[in-house]
């Protein structure tokens, strides 16, 4: 069975209201069917890192979070994961205002979890910097996990 890391956008958009602008709302509703059937399609994880942030704001929303990733494994950040982390930052993979976005990928990379699965399209699943993180990672010997999102993890699922 394939592993997934949830990357703390994917949390936000399957808890909380339904959003009003369309393009968020389709990939709320695509990450909620998604979400349905995960759990017995892939081995999940999250971070101590997504459970952080699953947990700052409001405290119902926050609850809420927290109540979607109860129970799914936790990867802990390591020496190793801050040092790839850093790594991405100084090749410029992940911009140096993001140490988090950076932590996301390297947890994933360094556990040999298969996919990242985000909705961060900014710094996490950019298509201008997908060969640097994969460079960083392919330097350090170490395979990156694919970054993708719920919506592709759903539609390419093969039940065979």
């Amino acid at each position: 069975m394939k592993s997934v890391y949830l990357e703390t956008t994917v949390v936000g958009h399957i808890a909380g209201r339904l959003h009003p602008v369309a393009a968020v709302l389709a990939r709320q509703q695509v990450t909620r069917q998604w979400w349905d059937s995960a759990s017995n399609r892939y081995l999940l994880f999250v971070s101590e890192l997504v459970l952080a942030e699953c947990a700052d704001g409001d405290g119902d929303a926050a609850s809420e979070r927290l109540k979607i990733v109860d129970g799914i494994d936790v990867l802990q950040t390591s020496a190793a994961a801050n040092a790839l982390a850093a790594e991405l930052i100084a090749a410029h993979a992940v911009p140096q205002s993001e140490p988090r976005d950076a932590l996301h990928i390297a947890l994933a990379a360094i556990n040999g979890v298969d996919y990242l699965a985000t909705w961060n399209f900014k710094h996490i699943m950019n298509p201008s910097t997908q060969h640097l993180i994969d460079a960083v990672c392919r330097n350090a010997g170490i395979e990156s996990a694919t970054i993708c999102t719920p919506e592709q993890l759903w539609v390419t699922y093969d039940d065979t």
